[in-house]
């Protein structure tokens, strides 16, 4: 009746959580720790059909098992059916565990996913998971601590990803509780880019002295140009990291946050261009703010979009790095798309 132990390994994140349909299919197969397999164990009671429920009792005092909630009924090395413990210890002691099994349990193939596993597992309200292969080949039981332990950890996984953080809740504590020194060290070169970043928008806008002296009023409106562009640049690059960070592929968003950059673009430009000839009466500063925003706005979606793809398909996390680095050549495509168009039509 003793089983031998399959090795546990540790749960990581899921690919998938409402695929519910066949065990066996292709493309729920996972070879590494987070399928099912590595979570069963055989420290199980097994008997056959043919045994009554006092022998399976009888033979259960003295063998420790990694969970005793169900009895398995095997033919051979053939999964057959399981019985609960509820269920024997209720039934007389004559009866077979043929008669008193289920023989159609919750049953997962050895490669599916932890997480589909374990969703199975709550839908049909048991405690435990039988594992099998495709030719009914006994693997093992997924018990309930570690079903309840795959819900919780692929819980905070996924919480964490949604959030678009980091790829892991491993990663995301650590990097919650790592030291002022690491936090120096991986913060700072980010914040040294921007800096320089900063130097160079200052070089670019020295190159459009003459426009300045010529149009004052150009200086008033170049820090609402750089803000908005951030702005439109920071949203888009939001909805790209979560997308990301959930498996959805850039191909799949870059049309939407295009199109959507473009319709901000001109809305803010329609906007701006009324209001500020009817507040300060300068005809050419308005078309230039005007064009400004549309331009800005359109080359922030497109750079708020190319970087966290650039760091996701490197191996970095997007959201650590690529918001720094997206602000800096937003603002500086800002700066030189607001003043190139000031030069040209003031």
């Amino acid at each position: 009746m003793r089983g031998e132990s399959v090795e546990t390994a540790e749960t990581h994140r899921a690919r998938g959580m409402s695929e519910m349909a066949n065990p066996h299919r292709p493309d729920l197969v996972h070879a590494g720790p987070e399928a099912a397999a590595p979570q069963a164990t055989k420290r199980v009671p097994t008997a056959s059909r043919g045994q009554t429920v006092a022998e399976v009792l009888g033979a259960l005092p003295g063998v420790e098992y990694d969970t005793a909630a169900v009895v398995v009924v095997l033919d051979g090395g053939r999964l057959e059916g399981v019985v609960s413990i509820e269920s024997l210890f209720a039934a007389p002691g004559d009866r077979t565990l043929g008669e008193l099994m289920d023989p159609e349990p919750p049953t997962v193939g050895p490669g599916v996913d932890q997480e589909i596993a374990a969703w199975r597992a709550v839908r049909r309200g048991e405690s435990v998971l039988t594992v099998s292969g495709e030719e009914g080949d006994y693997r093992g039981v997924i018990p309930a601590d570690r079903l309840l332990e795959i819900l919780l950890t692929e819980h905070d996984e996924d919480l964490t990803r949604l959030g678009g953080l980091l790829k892991d809740t491993a990663s995301a504590r650590s990097a919650s509780l790592e030291p002022v020194p690491r936090r120096f060290r991986h913060r700072l070169p980010w914040l040294v880019l921007g800096l320089a970043g900063a130097l160079l928008a200052a070089g670019f806008v020295a190159r459009f002295e003459d426009a300045l002296q010529r149009t004052v009023m150009l200086a008033f409106f170049m820090p609402g140009i750089v803000y908005l562009a951030d702005a439109v640049g920071t949203q888009t690059e939001t909805v790209v990291v979560r997308g990301l960070s959930v498996g959805v592929s850039i191909r799949r968003m870059v049309v939407r946050e295009l199109a959507a950059g473009l319709a901000v673009g001109v809305a803010l430009a329609i906007i701006a261009w009324p209001l500020i000839l009817v507040l300060w009466g300068e005809r050419v500063v308005a078309t230039v703010v005007a064009l400004a925003l549309f331009a800005a706005c359109s080359t922030a979606t497109v750079a708020a979009m190319a970087l966290p793809w650039a760091f996701n398909r490197f191996g970095r996390d997007p959201a650590f790095g690529s918001g720094p680095l997206a602000t800096v050549v937003q603002d500086l495509l800002s700066i030189v798309i607001y003043f190139s168009i000031a030069s040209v039509l003031s």
